[in-house]
């Protein structure tokens, strides 16, 4: 994004901006800021001790340090959420521009097909792939991304449905191009804001998915760390122990908070209209 870009961001986009751009730094630089080794489990001294100027967010169950697992647990949750929302947006755009673009009965095909996805609980999908598989991060992407590209396939649909009355789509016609250089060449630029938008606003959902399923146990497995995986090691300590899940939950309600701010400037940014057409999330 441009810096003209950027000054024309609401203070709230600003904001989630921030915080989405220190969270990510954080993550990315955990090997070099983190002040220990997050999986060098402690003597039996420091098991589950408070923060304090040693450890600043306390310790774990087993004398880890929290600040460095969730340091090293952010990359984890922040792979998953972009890699699962690029997954479902290219195979939404796609679905959605052969739709628009092509005849009507794969229209009317890809429509249904849609539909079928869209009548079962996503939740429920997610649950169903991943537990009948063996538990990992690469699943957990690739599942949240095959279950979330139908509400961007309805609306790469919807706009190009819009843009096939326009002139410029006329002419094209026109010229007897073929289907998908029409869609690439003469429909994509024109929805590809409506796509970023959704992109945004998916990253949010995507991250605390993520975090569902490590808390159940089907996502990140040990020694790989993950945001939800923290908190279900905390989930026993919940008085005795605070930290252990406060701050792994806060990170992730930071996060989520930042994306969803931002995906709403970027939205009121690049719509037209003043933001009135809201993309599915």
């Amino acid at each position: 994004m441009s810096g003209r870009g950027l000054r024309r961001l609401d203070l709230s986009a600003r904001c989630g901006l921030g915080l989405v751009l220190a969270l990510f730094v954080l993550s990315l630089a955990a090997g070099w800021i983190a002040p220990q080794n997050p999986s060098a489990v402690g003597s039996a001294a420091t098991h589950l001790l408070p923060p304090s100027l040693d450890h600043p967010l306390g310790t774990d169950v087993l004398g880890r340090d929290v600040l460095s697992r969730l340091l090293y647990g952010g990359r984890a949750s922040l792979a998953v959420g972009w890699f699962s929302v690029l997954l479902a947006v290219v195979l939404g755009t796609c679905v959605g521009l052969a739709a628009g673009v092509g005849p009507a009965w794969l229209d009317r095909l890809l429509m249904a097909l849609t539909d079928v996805f869209l009548a079962f609980p996503r939740i429920f999908l997610i649950l169903l792939l991943v537990a009948v598989m063996s538990p990992s991060l690469v699943l957990v992407t690739v599942v949240i991304g095959l279950t979330g590209w139908m509400g961007v396939a309805r609306l790469v649909r919807a706009e190009t449905l819009a843009l096939r009355e326009r002139e410029f789509f006329l002419a094209a016609r026109g010229l007897e191009l073929d289907a998908v250089r029409l869609a690439i060449r003469h429909v994509f630029p024109h929805v590809l804001p409506l796509v970023l938008v959704a992109t945004t606003l998916r990253l949010g959902n995507a991250i605390l998915l993520e975090s569902f399923l490590s808390y159940l146990g089907l996502g990140a497995q040990e020694p790989m760390i993950s945001w939800g995986a923290m908190i279900e090691h905390g989930r026993g300590h919940l008085l005795d122990a605070w930290w252990l899940t406060a701050f792994p939950g806060l990170a992730i309600t930071l996060m989520v908070v930042g994306y969803n701010l931002l995906g709403d400037g970027v939205r009121d940014l690049l719509d037209p209209r003043g933001g009135t057409r809201r993309p599915e999330r």
